[in-house]
């Protein structure tokens, strides 16, 4: 199988210092992550040949949607926080489960975080019993950066240090109110970029030796 190319996020940002509003990249090109957050972000938009017109949009603009979903444990928190999410202004894809009938974690875990993969949320929540079961299915789809938290410092740093783009949860070992404050800080950092840019890259470069390509 043929090398697949890394675009990261200092090319990203050396294309856009030189005032290009595309990054030329090849067919086979694995894009991580931090460098489609940086491309949106500067607007420079990935295309496999240079346009002599104007450059296509971003592929994946910000949508302010959330992936929420639970398993039977974390059912009632997830109902609970979305009328909160709503409140805080993000349009919530509600990814099941739907009752407190027995299920599988795994399920609604990949289902939040293919939503965030594919770019039809921009970040993910999900609720089982302890979030680390969640966190591990997560985890396992390329493009997600997972964190399970449990105070609002370490929400903090999951955003702005590890660009996190998905937070678990557990119903079993946190309150509703700690859980609403976790949200809220996680949902209102950014990622500070600079010397944690390289490193975001390097769980990326982990990744791309492991996944032959990211989620479509």
């Amino acid at each position: 199988m043929p090398k697949k190319t890394l675009i990261t996020e200092a090319q990203v940002r050396t294309a856009a210092a030189n005032g290009q509003t595309t990054l030329a990249v090849p067919p086979n090109a694995l894009i991580t992550p931090l460098a489609r957050d940086t491309a949106r972000e500067l607007g420079v938009a990935f295309a496999t040949e240079l346009p002599s017109a104007s450059p296509p949009a971003p592929s994946h603009p910000k949508t302010h949607v959330l992936a929420l979903g639970s398993d039977h444990g974390g059912f009632e928190m997830k109902e609970d926080l979305k009328p909160l999410l709503k409140d805080w202004g993000w349009q919530v894809l509600d990814v099941g489960t739907s009752s407190v009938k027995s299920c599988d974690y795994p399920d609604f875990a990949f289902a939040v975080a293919r939503a965030v993969a594919l770019g039809k949320a921009d970040v993910g929540i999900m609720i089982d019993g302890a979030g680390l079961g969640s966190a591990m299915v997560c985890n396992k789809v390329p493009g997600v950066r997972a964190a399970c938290a449990y105070n609002e410092f370490t929400a903090w740093n999951a955003r702005a240090h590890n660009n996190a783009n998905v937070l678990t949860l557990g119903s079993r070992t946190l309150g509703i109110e700690v859980v609403k404050r976790i949200c809220q800080t996680f949902l209102a950092t950014d990622f500070e970029g600079g010397r944690h840019a390289k490193r975001v890259d390097k769980i990326s470069e982990v990744e791309a030796r492991f996944a032959p390509q990211i989620v479509r």
